[in-house]
């Protein structure tokens, strides 16, 4: 989902890029489910802990590269939209053995596999974009729409796509006995910062 980067190869110069984690973010949208699903609560979910490095080919962007990495026990609820007194409840139970389970499967990576260009611009390109998520210690591919800006060494990715806890083993949590419970589909959206290190 976020092999986004490589293709910037196309309009401007390779080289290898670092991710700035100060400058990136991404949030997860968990929403709510079930018969009383109108009594819960959605949760937002930011993953502060980013870390990549992409190496771009100038002449053939199907042969660059990305690795992502996110350090699962960093993830966050923010807390926006729901009461401060749930907060530390839901964050417990996200990196919990329920779901998460952070103590077995600490770290999530993505790696890109794939790069096809959209639409191209002078300083803007529409990608296709598709790689393998390994999460919760289960890979799967993974395929998004993406817009990347580029402005002197800085590339800047954005996008929205959609993963199924239970692709990836996981199971909803659910609550009071069923009638309420977390979606199975999650909601990722980013804004992903990367800067030239070399070229």
């Amino acid at each position: 989902m976020f092999a986004v980067f490589v293709s910037a190869g196309l309009v401007a110069q390779g080289g290898t890029y670092q991710v700035d984690q100060a400058a990136s973010s991404v949030f997860i949208q968990v929403g709510k489910g079930g018969l009383f699903s109108f009594a819960a609560h959605d949760h937002e979910v930011a993953a502060p802990a980013l870390a990549g490095t992409v190496v771009l080919d100038q002449n053939d962007a199907g042969k660059s590269s990305v690795a992502l990495d996110f350090d699962a026990a960093a993830l966050k609820v923010t807390g926006k939209g729901e009461p401060a007194k749930d907060v530390p409840e839901v964050q417990a139970a996200m990196l919990s053995e329920r779901v998460l389970d952070v103590q077995r499967y600490p770290k999530v990576t993505f790696r890109s596999t794939r790069i096809a260009v959209a639409s191209k611009a002078a300083d803007r390109l529409t990608l296709n974009v598709a790689g393998d998520l390994t999460l919760h210690g289960t890979t799967k591919p993974v395929t998004t729409r993406v817009e990347v800006g580029i402005k002197d060494t800085t590339l800047t990715a954005t996008g929205t796509t959609r993963i199924r806890q239970t692709d990836f083993g996981m199971q909803p949590v659910t609550v009071a006995g069923g009638t309420v419970r977390v979606k199975d589909e999650l909601e990722v959206s980013f804004r992903v910062v990367a800067r030239r290190t070399s070229g």
